[in-house]
């Protein structure tokens, strides 16, 4: 069971994560969109989205940051396990506080709203569930493991076991004895890796960046036509 766990099914995850986004690009370039909703409605998406997107990106950067760098690393550059667990916890719960927000409002915008109700496909459902649950693990993970029971070192497992998982060496025992709000935390961030390529999710792979460099657009006013003179009668 460990092995199917933390050595199957997340390597299973990731190859439906590639092979399904070539798919997607080759069958459904059209469909390549967001599907925005902003003209049928804005007062709920001004605040919802800048709040989860912004909340999403510190979020992922702390998960980088705290899975994929050693923790002899930090060590080494002068950061001391107590300074990196408070600047973790802060920095973090700030991100929870985001996305969950945010989140939240784009959730309710989803179901309160009739004319976005109806554009709601069967696959923005079964995203907003596996994102929701994502994110609900992870806010307990902090709230409960961190901040409640005094902290639990996951640099010295889970960090670990992924750094194997790319490097094609995982171990499963590592994932055997980690809290289950971690363990249901991390499955259902691959089972989200694995619905990506079938969801809106793709749009984050068209961000605009592009636009950084590109030439400026001239725009010009037309000048009015010349007026033509009156007719004598």
């Amino acid at each position: 069971m460990s092995t199917l766990l933390w050595v199957v099914f997340p390597y299973a995850a990731l190859t439906v994560f590639a092979v399904g986004h070539v798919w997607r690009w080759r069958s459904d370039q059209f469909g390549w969109t967001t599907r925005t909703t902003q003209l049928l409605e804005r007062r709920w998406l001004r605040w919802g989205s800048p709040l989860f997107h912004l909340g999403a990106f510190a979020a992922i950067g702390g998960h980088a940051m705290g899975l994929l760098v050693p923790k002899a690393v930090t060590e080494f550059v002068g950061i001391t396990e107590h300074l990196y667990h408070l600047v973790a916890v802060g920095a973090g719960s700030v991100a929870a506080v985001m996305l969950v927000v945010g989140l939240g409002l784009l959730i309710a915008r989803r179901v309160l709203e009739p004319r976005i109700n109806r554009t709601t496909t069967k696959s923005d459902k079964v995203l907003f569930a596996v994102l929701g649950f994502v994110v609900a693990m992870g806010v307990t993970a902090t709230v409960v493991e961190q901040l409640v029971k005094g902290g639990f070192d996951y640099r010295e497992t889970i960090s670990v076991w992924v750094r194997g998982l790319f490097a094609l060496n995982p171990d499963p025992l590592l994932m055997v004895d980690v809290p289950l709000v971690f363990q249901l935390h991390a499955l259902s961030a691959f089972l989200l890796f694995a619905i990506w390529p079938f969801t809106r999710l793709v749009h984050v792979w068209s961000a605009p960046i592009a636009y950084l460099w590109r030439p400026y657009v001239v725009y010009r006013r037309r000048s009015a036509p010349p007026k033509r003179p009156m007719a004598h009668r």
